[in-house]
């Protein structure tokens, strides 16, 4: 029988998946699995493919689309895969009211990227990003610019993990467990005002070009090119910006309301899950197919941390000592900070693939002042309040 995997992503990824079928093919014959790749089409894809019946068995899945498939009947319960090597709160990424529905391949928590050429360039020390608050990123990031030519301290931070952040330090989420906004209008218009205030001081860059550098990649970028000091990324992201800044990178904690790192914000989020076809015909085999990615030293071997850090904590053992370079200060930073990480997010509700550019267009308003921070703030929740309806 065959199995349909569907996924996304580099060249290079399909190069590792192949392998990994190849892998899982040798210890379970009879069972062949096709591959279904796509890049940037893929939800569209899906979501055609899935309208007609017609969805992969196994699919890739990114934890903001979880629920939109989870809640219409299209995705196959999980509770049957062994999850037994995963922290249980990294299982609970892939759960809904009504069971789990993913199942976390790698995990990644959302950072700092500190590039330490250009705070030796301003002659600035590298913060202790155990202790520092915002009023000293506030601070700091406008010494950076002072002391830089042609670079800037900071950088406006990657959505929605910035404001996801920001919230969770002011004891609120983006959404809810019950597909609801779980934020106020101050919370919204307190952020906005902390970054129109590191711009207006030179913390940051002018509105143009912050406007430009939110629709670029981490290869594009500013701090892809060098020229800013601290940004905001996904830890597994530190790879892509070392091999474009040339720089060797340094990931950082957030900074906090309090100064304690335990009130940092951070958490761990799943890089991405394993779903399945709730039409699928082999659900046994699906289950065999997706515990051998999660779950079997061999996959993860092959994979490194392609997809996030294993999940599995008997893999990422075994991956740990083959890592080199960024990936392995990438993954020792996530090791460090986990006794400080938070609860994780809930998971996200049905129209919440649409908050990153609304967050951006809003952020973009304020810098531009064509908003005040409380106006952002409250069109910015009506409008996500309708595409959450």
């Amino acid at each position: 029988m065959t199995l349909e995997f569907a996924f996304w992503g580099s060249d290079y990824r399909l190069q590792l998946t192949e392998e990994i079928i190849e892998s899982f093919e040798a210890t379970h014959p009879g069972i062949t699995v096709e591959t279904a790749y796509g890049d940037s089409g893929y939800w569209d894809q899906m979501a055609t493919r899935t309208a007609a019946g017609d969805m992969p068995d196994v699919v890739q899945m990114d934890d903001k689309y979880l629920r939109e498939y989870a809640d219409r009947g299209a995705l196959l319960e999980l509770s049957a895969v062994d999850v037994d090597g995963l922290d249980p709160d990294i299982v609970d990424n892939g759960r809904t009211g009504d069971g789990l529905y993913g199942v976390t391949i790698g995990i990644n928590s959302f950072a700092l990227v500190a590039n330490p050429d250009l705070f030796e360039a301003a002659g600035v020390d590298m913060p202790d990003d155990t202790t520092w608050t915002w009023d000293d990123y506030h601070h700091l990031t406008v010494e950076l610019s002072d002391h830089l030519d042609d670079a800037w301290g900071a950088v406006s931070l990657n959505q929605p993990g910035a404001f996801q952040v920001w919230l969770r330090q002011h004891d609120a989420h983006l959404t809810t467990e019950d597909g609801e906004l779980g934020f106020d209008e101050q919370h919204a218009a307190d952020y906005f005002q902390y970054v129109l205030d590191l711009m207006d001081d030179g913390g940051m860059p002018p509105a143009d070009a912050l406007a430009e550098d939110m629709e670029l990649g981490p290869e594009q970028s500013l701090a892809g090119l060098g020229q800013v000091a601290l940004s905001g990324w996904w830890t597994n992201e530190l790879p892509t910006l070392a091999n474009a800044s040339g720089a060797e990178m340094q990931l950082l904690r957030f900074p906090s309301q309090t100064g304690q790192a335990e009130d940092s914000g951070m958490w761990f989020k799943s890089a991405m899950l394993l779903s399945a076809s709730a039409d699928t015909e082999h659900p046994e085999e699906v289950r065999a197919f997706i515990e051998h990615v999660i779950s079997s030293e061999e996959a993860g071997l092959i994979s490194l941390t392609d997809r996030g850090l294993p999940a599995d904590e008997d893999v990422r053992a075994a991956v740990l000592p083959e890592l080199d370079a960024a990936d392995a200060h990438s993954a020792e930073f996530v090791q460090e900070i986990e006794p400080e990480l938070g609860e994780p997010e809930p998971v996200p509700a049905i129209g919440f693939s649409t908050m990153r550019e609304t967050l951006f267009r809003y952020e973009s308003e304020v810098y531009f002042e064509r908003l005040t921070p409380e106006q952002a703030a409250a069109e910015m929740m009506a409008e996500m309040q309708t595409a959450l309806q």
